[in-house]
């Protein structure tokens, strides 16, 4: 009997040895396999750290879904530590301080968002050369990531564009402070074939996906709207009409031979009787746009008259 009780005892004490906290084995919270990390990492270690589990990278339900060594890596040292002090850091971090190279910390990224199309021209693009890396973009560790909402991402982008932050503010500009359009609209951050990483291949084209009216094509077109916008227009904001550079006429001058001037035109010689077009009477108005209302290009005929010269050609 005294044996019997012995065992029983035994037994309630194994019993109750096992259902203590510290001897259940820890579940994944988020994460496959993040039980080792959650284990330190808790609401009171890192609260921050767990809002992963509010994102699509925390989704359990998800076979794509990452592990925190996916990122982080092995970090056996890390695991292993049983010190008071602080422990070593992981393999790879994504801070500022961190001393993994970009590449490291991209390519914990890139193991998985290689394979999209967006992200296929990342290598050789102008933040790639520059060593920016994903992390100083994205926040993977919360529950709403700035740079994927429109109305808080150029927040994230004029932290190194500051001079389009200026440019943004002037009276003319693109209604990317109103929350309407977003730096994404016209660029692909993450690497294009075009210049200035333009979504398509082209300044224009870029354009062209909102302005289509101005596509054409047109009897008479205008050269600097086939060849690049940006001639003529500062995208990003200015002092003048439309986003233009300047005013006209003083913009149009700078391609074109001002009328009414002192100097010969390259094309008729010099003036001799400007008439109504002299210098005074185009810098009023409208300018040159007077009578040349269609600058991106028309289908009205020409109003020169033709020369002797032009006749017998």
């Amino acid at each position: 009997m005294k044996l019997l009780r012995q065992l029983l005892a035994l037994c309630l004490t194994l019993g109750a040895f096992a259902l203590a906290p510290s001897a259940v084995a820890a579940d994944d919270l988020f994460l496959k396999g993040d039980a080792a990390c959650t284990e330190c990492h808790d609401e009171t270690d890192g609260p921050n750290l767990l809002a992963i589990g509010k994102t699509r990278h925390g989704t359990q339900a998800d076979s794509r879904a990452p592990t925190c060594t996916s990122c982080h890596g092995a970090s056996k040292e890390h695991l292993g530590y049983k010190g008071s002090e602080k422990p070593p850091k992981p393999e790879v971090t994504f801070n500022v301080k961190s001393a993994a190279t970009a590449d490291a910390r991209n390519g914990a990224c890139q193991d998985c968002h290689a394979k999209d199309s967006k992200r296929s021209h990342w290598q050789g693009s102008t933040h790639q050369a520059r060593d920016v890396t994903c992390a100083a973009c994205h926040k993977v560790h919360v529950a709403k990531d700035a740079v994927r909402d429109r109305r808080s991402q150029s927040e994230t982008c004029f932290a190194c564009h500051k001079e389009q932050r200026t440019q943004g503010s002037k009276p003319s500009h693109h209604p990317v402070a109103e929350g309407k359009m977003a730096c994404s609209d016209c660029h692909n951050v993450h690497g294009s074939t075009g210049p200035s990483l333009m979504k398509r291949n082209s300044v224009t084209e870029t354009c062209y996906t909102c302005h289509m009216e101005k596509r054409g094509p047109f009897v008479h077109s205008h050269q600097p709207v086939d060849e690049d916008c940006s001639i003529c227009h500062n995208a990003h904001g200015t002092t003048a009409a439309s986003m233009l550079k300047s005013r006209p006429p003083f913009l149009c001058q700078t391609c074109h031979t001002p009328h009414g001037a002192i100097q010969p035109s390259t094309a008729t010689g010099p003036v001799t009787n400007p008439g109504w077009w002299n210098g005074s009477t185009i810098t009023q108005g409208r300018s040159c746009m007077n009578c040349h209302t269609q600058v991106h290009g028309s289908n009205n005929p020409s109003t020169a008259l033709p020369t002797p010269q032009r006749l017998l050609r």
